[in-house]
């Protein structure tokens, strides 16, 4: 898998929703996803299909993920 090139003005450039998703499940889990936004997708039956359509139709759900991503990226141990 290919690294996306950074873009000055979007830290999500080059990263779709579904990378996001996994990332964030693969590093946290489901409970911790349910854990920091609250909605039924995460916290019943999780699934990334399930997930993915409720974060399309649902900006402010998408904003909290996609939010999140964007400071764990930006915080995160350089590697060496």
């Amino acid at each position: 898998m290919t690294t996306p090139r950074s873009h000055p003005r979007d830290p999500l450039h080059g990263i779709n929703l579904e990378t996001i998703l996994n990332t964030l499940v693969q590093r946290h889990g489901w409970r911790e996803m349910a854990d920091r936004v609250p909605i039924r997708c995460f916290m019943f039956n999780p699934t990334i299909v399930s997930s993915l359509t409720f974060l399309r139709k649902t900006p402010w759900a998408r904003k909290r993920v996609e939010e999140w991503f964007i400071w764990e990226k930006e915080h995160e141990e350089p590697r060496a």
